[in-house]
């Protein structure tokens, strides 16, 4: 019965236009993202901030840069300059870091050769990147028998031990800066190049790069343009990573006698020439290891935030 009366009146209900309301249409409303837009950069950026020990190592890498522009002029000494008087004297307050056995003031010393291991290192990895991203590169938008012959003299690269390669290097050209770099990034460019082609094989296979070659693009310009921007994360955590390492192998060959020698200075030459004084005098030894252990650990760590910050799967 209860049934029968609602229907009943339903029927009975004329339906008009006061009993609706009208809802305006807001197309640019519809359209309107409200939760703002994050690049990749800036979504990278913003995981980097959320790990300390990368921040630390960034502030840490800033106050080196500073340290070894301006370190040398602090104290206003000459790190060439002799002083028989004041030699071997330790740590005070006219000498921060003291002297060495000709007088010369440590603390000047140690920046300038931080800076030369530091500039080594960052123009070995400019030489690394740029000849292993081209090589690779070539190797893999080529591929076929082109791929094959590259991929074959990396392999004989690779084969030759690197210790070897670098003392034939530095015989035959000298102990020289440029004979430096040549033996520090004559071989280490093929893992970048190894890796370059890995990446520009799956880079290949995109619908931007087919469109770049049915309209006539070069290979050159396909390499520069469509490839190498898609791969600068990679690149940008290939370097941090090679920074280090040349720091630390252009100390130990300066250090075998091997790589750079007195008078020019770095500090594979400051550690060389505090080993020979180190029973008596063990200062001299003590702070260019410091710097050098300072500069690698804050590169490393760097880098390990880099990794984690710059990888798309998490990515929010």
């Amino acid at each position: 019965m209860e049934q029968t009366t609602i229907t009943k009146t339903q029927e009975n209900t004329e339906l008009t236009r006061d009993l609706f309301t009208f809802v305006e249409q807001d197309d640019a409303g519809a359209e309107k993202m409200y939760a703002p837009s994050i690049s990749y950069w800036q979504d990278a950026w913003r995981r980097l901030k959320k790990n300390p020990v990368a921040m630390v190592s960034l502030v840490v890498l800033g106050l080196l840069v500073v340290l070894v522009i301006i370190g040398p002029y602090i104290r206003g000494y000459d790190y060439i300059a002799m002083n028989v008087v004041d030699k071997n004297k330790g740590s005070s307050a006219q000498y921060w870091f003291g002297t060495d056995n000709l007088g010369r003031d440590l603390f000047s010393r140690i920046w300038v050769g931080a800076r030369a291991s530091i500039l080594i290192a960052i123009v070995a990895t400019i030489l690394k990147l740029v000849v292993g991203t081209l090589y690779g590169a070539a190797m893999a938008h080529f591929g076929g028998w082109v791929d094959d012959v590259l991929m074959r003299i990396i392999e004989v690269i690779n084969s030759v031990p690197y210790l070897l390669v670098t003392i034939l290097i530095m015989m035959v050209l000298g102990n020289n800066l440029f004979a430096l770099l040549i033996a520090l990034s004559i071989t280490a460019w093929c893992n970048t190049a190894r890796q370059t082609r890995g990446m520009i094989k799956q880079l290949k296979e995109s619908e931007y790069v087919y469109a770049a070659e049915v309209l006539g693009a070069k290979p050159s310009r396909i390499i520069l343009k469509h490839y190498i921007p898609n791969m600068l994360s990679i690149l940008i955590l290939d370097a941090s990573t090679a920074i280090p390492q040349f720091i630390f192998t252009e100390a130990g060959l300066s250090f075998l006698g091997i790589g750079l020698k007195a008078p020019a200075i770095s500090l594979g030459v400051l550690i060389s020439q505090g080993q020979q004084t180190m029973d008596f005098y063990p200062a001299q030894l003590f702070y260019p290891c410091a710097v050098l252990c300072i500069i690698v650990m804050a590169f490393n760590l760097l880098g390990d935030g880099l990794r984690d910050a710059l990888d798309p799967r998490l990515r929010q």
